[in-house]
């Protein structure tokens, strides 16, 4: 729908017009073009507002390949699953590169979804073992399902393992992994991580759900909730034992999950690396089989821009 000259892209449009394996292909190329120089992300904007437990902030970006501009706006309200919303909620706004003026407002809601699932699914194909038989699921929120779904595209898994703070929610994931016919299994959570050959996390925690000692030789850890100061989902010592990847050095070490790693003195910028460089040839990835490797997912403002305009 266009008002005015400016195209209202909806949450229902979203899901018409971008579907998993476009945001694969998307997010890839981005990652790529970051890498390259031809894309670049702006500081990020994301503060505790001071009532109802929510964060907000921006995220934006310039996308020189595909001439895309633009911000999100948006954050985390935790009580919104009491109301029957998702507690993530945004929008993206889209400006022309030539003038500045807005040419789309998109629904954001979706569109971060399915394109945080597909930044880690971009990490599994990049990084995890080709013979990896088991996933591993930490987190059954909103965004599990999504994760689960994009996930299961990139290796032949047999098996889902998954733990919750939560345990109620379980079911919920457990009826995803069900519809892509793979069986379900709910250990205690270090059983998840001797089982798992890749191990998603998603969730809010602020304090470390993944310890050091848990993860077997070979495993990927993608890292997928960890997007603000003071959010941590694995403990520091395991990002020291890894291979770190990310897809932005600067947000990975300031509100990623690399922060108190960094903090600590475990782990230096230069031993982080983007993972649009393995991408695009100019780092080997995984170089043994035995190589633990982790993706720090910190959610940057170019995911969000993907060509919609170019698919209505």
């Amino acid at each position: 729908m266009s008002e005015n000259g400016i195209l209202v892209v909806s949450e229902d449009d979203c899901k018409r017009l971008m579907d998993a394996e476009a945001a694969f292909d998307a997010v890839k190329d981005v990652f790529g073009r970051m890498a390259s120089g031809e894309a670049r992300n702006f500081p990020v904007v994301r503060e505790a507002i001071g009532y109802a437990d929510a964060l907000y902030g921006f995220k934006s970006g310039f996308d020189r390949g595909s001439m895309t501009l633009g911000v999100k706006g948006g954050g985390y309200w935790p009580g919104n699953t009491a109301q029957g919303l998702t507690n993530h909620q945004s929008t993206v706004c889209l400006f022309d590169a030539d003038t500045g003026r807005l040419s789309a407002l998109v629904g954001g809601n979706y569109l971060t979804a399915i394109r945080t699932a597909a930044a880690s699914a971009v990490s599994i194909a990049a990084l995890s073992r080709q013979d990896s038989k088991v996933l591993g699921m930490i987190g059954a929120g909103h965004q599990a399902g999504f994760q689960l779904r994009a996930a299961v595209e990139q290796r032949n898994f047999e098996k889902v393992v998954a733990w919750n703070y939560h345990p109620e929610y379980l079911p919920n994931l457990g009826n995803v992994a069900a519809e892509v016919g793979l069986p379900f299994e709910t250990p205690v959570i270090e059983e998840v991580c001797a089982q798992a050959d890749v191990i998603i996390t998603i969730t809010s925690s602020f304090q470390p759900l993944l310890m050091n000692h848990w993860i077997q030789p070979g495993t990927h850890i993608a890292c997928m909730g960890t997007d603000t100061r003071g959010k941590q989902e694995v403990e520091s010592k395991l990002l020291a034992s890894a291979k770190v990847f990310t897809d932005e050095i600067d947000q990975s070490t300031s509100i990623g999950e690399a922060q108190h790693a960094f903090a600590e003195g475990l782990i230096a910028k230069e031993q982080i690396t983007p993972l649009g460089e393995v991408i695009n040839g100019a780092h080997p990835g995984r170089s043994q089989s035995g190589d633990i490797t982790l993706f720090d997912s910190t959610g940057v403002g170019l995911q969000d821009l993907p060509c919609l305009l170019n698919r209505a």
